[in-house]
């Protein structure tokens, strides 16, 4: 499904000055954020209510409930197991297994294997809504399907994904927005998604340097670009944890600096989603700012960019 009008990307080397070095030689610090965090001062026709865009400017996110319908959530979970199930017919580069098992954990390029996930990107109940957080056309940067079983689901561990995009991708700016659509009733048992309130308007640079292919093993289990616990009590100490819970069919936004982290699932219920990054055309990727190669093109869009055309209608009737 064309969700998309392409735009050639760019070829140049990055030669912009870096606004946030990270994978420090010496010790971790931490500097004060330099871009916006709302990027559209909020109007009256805003795809979100004044209360929803304080709370994602203050707080580093947004939750939104009742957005789709009770059909519509069903097609989604529906394509999601079948999915899963045909897993031996994913392209191996795509998936992820849990750690120890042949389980399927991720499936990374979702638009491309799914038409109505690919339409789900494109839908003005995300795009619109990532468009306005980020006053700018978006496209995918990263698209990927979520699994965590019950009573196997693994932990993954605090972390930035603005840290690890910039260092490893090139993303110049914090200028992105992860949209996360949960395809079963996330509770604070079953290793819902945690964030630290506030913690986006603070950079955590932090300490050594990106091993070559990185991706490989941070995939299943991230050790580099994390912060450390003396910075994560710190910030805890001052803000809290949120927990990000709501039925299948809530959405959450992010902020893509908000340190965040799951609990493994030991419940027997599990927990998936569909995530989608959005990224301003104005914020695409240039060469990596702390590592040798850029990561491969499943985790982060490099290719052709696309302006993401919003679509209004219903999943079922598009």
């Amino acid at each position: 499904m064309n969700i998309a009008e392409t735009i050639a990307a760019p070829t140049h080397q990055n030669t912009d000055a870096d606004a946030y070095p990270t994978r420090l030689r010496g010790a971790e610090r931490v500097m004060a954020r330099r871009d916006p965090v709302l990027w559209t001062p909020w109007r009256e026709d805003a795809p979100v209510t004044r209360d929803e865009a304080d709370h994602y400017e203050n707080k580093g996110y947004l939750i939104r409930k009742d957005v789709f319908s009770a059909q519509e959530i069903a097609l989604l979970i529906r394509t999601s197991a079948e999915l899963r199930r045909n897993g031996q017919d994913i392209r191996a580069e795509d998936l992820v297994t849990e750690p120890g098992s042949e389980a399927v954990r991720t499936i990374f390029r979702l638009d491309e294997h799914s038409d109505v996930f690919a339409r789900l990107a494109a839908d003005a109940r995300l795009a619109d809504v990532a468009r306005f957080l980020l006053g700018d056309e978006v496209y995918l940067h990263q698209s990927r399907l979520n699994y965590k079983p019950g009573f196997t689901g693994k932990e993954f561990y605090w972390h930035s994904d603005f840290e690890t995009w910039h260092a490893e991708d090139g993303m110049p700016r914090m200028r992105a927005v992860s949209a996360s659509v949960l395809l079963t009733d996330n509770s604070a048992l079953n290793g819902p998604l945690m964030l630290i309130p506030g913690s986006h308007r603070q950079f955590v640079a932090c300490h050594g340097e990106t091993p070559e292919a990185n991706h490989a093993s941070s995939l299943k289990k991230q050790e580099v670009g994390v912060p450390s616990q003396a910075i994560l009590e710190k910030l805890a100490a001052e803000a809290g944890l949120d927990a990000a819970t709501g039925p299948a069919g809530t959405v959450i936004f992010f902020e893509c600096n908000t340190l965040h982290a799951s609990n493994g699932n030991v419940t027997p219920f599990p927990r998936s989603n569909a995530f989608f990054v959005y990224n301003a055309l104005s914020n695409r990727p240039k060469a990596p700012f702390a590592a040798a190669h850029p990561r491969p093109e499943y985790l982060a869009n490099r290719g052709r960019f696309g302006a993401i055309r919003p679509r209004a209608s219903n999943l079922l009737t598009d």
